[in-house]
């Protein structure tokens, strides 16, 4: 299994303090990955087992990869941000009673960058032959905040992608090489557009012929 130093993890916890995020995920995966696939963030769930994209959203992406014929160990699972970005809000319970927690929400600009110098280690280290972004977040990180998934999802973009060249940088620059991306769409979206679900199984089935290309 590949996973990053420790130096680095200390580094993103570090980086990330002021910010309304709990916790701390490590992505971990194949060091020779068929796929990199970046999501978003870890929410509530995968702060408590320590997994990346577990519960429903992980079940669908693992459907996702099975429909190509890869499992969770044949790929390489990480995010942009990998604490859990949160916010507060209300939930009633069935007694009438009215409690306070936190929620799920996206990761803003300031988050993504002091995370980002762990990403972009796992892709200069994992060299994959295609990244594979799930959501706006993870695509805007790698191309730019204009990209959306809703135009480009199931294309394959050749391109240099963006990264941090310094610490003190606030602002990305682009690799001198291009990298192989295919965006697709979050896998928790199709709960909350089930019209979703048809355009999602072609985009992974486009992803399964390109792996088809790439492959000696």
């Amino acid at each position: 299994m590949f996973t990053i130093p420790n130096e680095l993890v200390e580094l993103g916890i570090r980086r990330i303090e002021g910010h309304a995020v709990q916790g701390f995920v490590r992505s971990y995966g194949s060091p020779s990955p068929k796929l990199l696939l970046i999501g978003e963030a870890p929410g509530e769930n995968e702060i408590e087992t320590g997994i990346p994209f577990i519960g429903r959203a992980g079940t669908e992406l693992m459907r996702s990869l099975d429909s190509i014929g890869l499992t969770r160990e044949d790929v390489y699972i990480t995010s942009s941000v990998r604490s859990r970005p949160y916010k507060w809000g209300t939930k009633k319970e069935r007694d009438g009673t009215v409690v306070k927690r936190t929620y799920n929400r996206a990761p803003i600009a300031s988050e993504i960058l002091a995370h980002a110098p762990l990403l972009d280690y796992e892709i200069q280290h994992l060299e994959p032959m295609l990244i594979v972004t799930l959501g706006n977040i993870g695509l805007q990180r790698l191309i730019g905040k204009n990209a959306k998934v809703s135009e480009l999802h199931g294309q394959k973009v050749c391109q240099p992608i963006q990264y941090l060249n310094k610490l003190e940088d606030r602002h990305f620059s682009l690799t001198l090489k291009p990298y192989r991306v295919v965006p697709t769409f979050h896998p928790a979206s199709v709960f909350y557009r089930p019209s979703l679900r048809e355009l999602v199984q072609q985009d992974w089935h486009q992803i399964g012929d390109y792996l088809k290309e790439l492959s000696p």
